[in-house]
């Protein structure tokens, strides 16, 4: 059962208040408490938490994430729930070719043995995720929604819609790319819009896909095949706003022919399963993560073009720095609110999510075209890449998460 805030004029206090169940605000708060510093956690979201395993979408766990999760003790409970992906190619060519060209191919490996990712439903993960919380005291409030907050010199007070009060050291927001609570809080953004929308769904084919993953460049954008376990894959397919809207709206046999001309023949038979869905693609990175009293992790930080799978993966990074800072600041007694210890973690986190926000958008202008001229140089960029193993595997740790400063976590040990 989720608690009730108090309606009183009293409230209760928490160190940490976090606005958003999903898979960044649930695992940071299973991080806070296991890092045995006595922190107490409340995690606010508006969706019913036993409703978790409705969620019909599948996401790609970058090999430094699974070791987070499995320090967590969250990854031994799903990992037989998941793919891994044990290859990856990258074709460039037009709907209307015959033959679509491989121009890059990956191994699957980050380390001797370790897949560079995973595929994970989401309807597994995020009821393990919740449940190993509820396990470990932290405090939900759920179904409320976080009306307002303000900042006081010792705490944030934070409104929910009912009028009840909660209290916190510190207030993050997770409550996704169109964050009230980052707006309430003047944090300006750096934001476009795409003209694109990705539909996501999954497919049923014929034959295996022995774990290969499949980005097709086409001039509409990208179109991803990621493999789920059984013969099944997630589908990321990015068209024009207009029409990814048409094609979400089309009968069932339009849709799947539609679909059949970008996936092709190779894994014979497709069928559509569960709802298909489009979300506008855009450009969205905060300007500032952390305010007094006030930080912003996963997607309220940064929305990003998912051409590179990088964004569940950005928002696991920010869990590990933001958990680790605090869980240090905690044993050093320093104040979890100030912004002397919460610019510790923008340092940490900022750069590499604005390098991470410039990278996918060239790689969109770049690729989502119909350019002779484009075409020519990103394929010959391509074939270049696929004949440097040394450059393809950093890419491979990239993709991994194990580039640059690497937060305890992300490499499997404790805070």
């Amino acid at each position: 059962m989720a608690k009730k805030a108090k309606t009183d004029g009293s409230a209760d206090m928490f160190d940490v208040v976090i606005v958003g169940g999903g898979y960044v605000g649930l695992s940071l708060a299973v991080a806070l408490k296991q890092g045995d510093a006595g922190l107490t956690c409340a995690v606010v979201d508006p969706k019913p938490m036993d409703q978790l395993h409705k969620d019909p979408r599948a996401s790609a766990i970058a090999a430094a994430a699974s070791r987070m999760l499995t320090q967590l003790g969250i990854w031994q409970q799903i990992e037989a729930e998941s793919q891994p992906i044990n290859e990856m190619i990258v074709t460039d060519s037009r709907l209307r070719d015959a033959v679509r060209p491989v121009f890059l191919t990956f191994d699957g490996q980050a380390t001797e043995g370790e897949a560079f990712a995973h595929m994970m439903p989401n309807g597994v993960m995020l009821p393990a995720l919740y449940k190993a919380a509820k396990k470990l005291g932290v405090s939900f409030f759920a179904p409320a929604t976080a009306d307002g907050f303000r900042t006081l010199p010792d705490h944030a007070e934070i409104t929910l819609e009912d009028g009840s009060l909660l209290k916190s050291r510190l207030l993050v927001a997770a409550d996704g790319v169109r964050s009230r609570l980052r707006d309430l809080a003047g944090i300006r953004t750096v934001n476009w819009d795409y003209g694109q929308s990705g539909i996501v769904t999954t497919v049923a084919h014929e034959r295996p896909h022995e774990g290969r993953a499949e980005e097709h460049f086409l001039p509409a954008g990208p179109f991803a095949i990621l493999p789920l376990p059984g013969n099944r894959s997630s589908l990321v397919w990015t068209e024009k706003t207009a029409d990814a809207d048409r094609l979400v709206r089309s009968d069932d046999f339009t849709f799947e022919l539609e679909l059949e001309r970008r996936f092709g023949h190779h894994l014979g038979a497709l069928k559509v399963e569960g709802p298909r869905r489009a979300y506008p693609l855009g450009l969205k990175l905060a300007r500032d993560f952390v305010k007094p009293r006030f930080a912003l992790i996963g997607d309220a930080a940064h929305g990003i073009h998912p051409i590179a799978g990088q964004g569940l993966n950005l928002g696991f990074k920010d869990v590990a720095a933001l958990a680790e800072v605090l869980v240090d600041a905690r044993r050093l007694g320093q104040d979890l609110g100030g912004l002397d210890v919460l610019e510790r973690y923008q340092r940490w986190r900022r750069f590499d999510t604005f390098q991470m926000g410039v990278v996918t958008d060239v790689l969109n202008r770049l690729f989502s075209n119909d350019n002779d001229f484009l075409r020519a140089m990103r394929d010959f960029g391509l074939g270049l890449v696929d004949r440097m193993p040394g450059l393809k595997t950093q890419f491979i740790r990239e993709a991994a998460g194990f580039a640059g400063p690497v937060p305890k976590l992300l490499s499997g040990e404790p805070i």
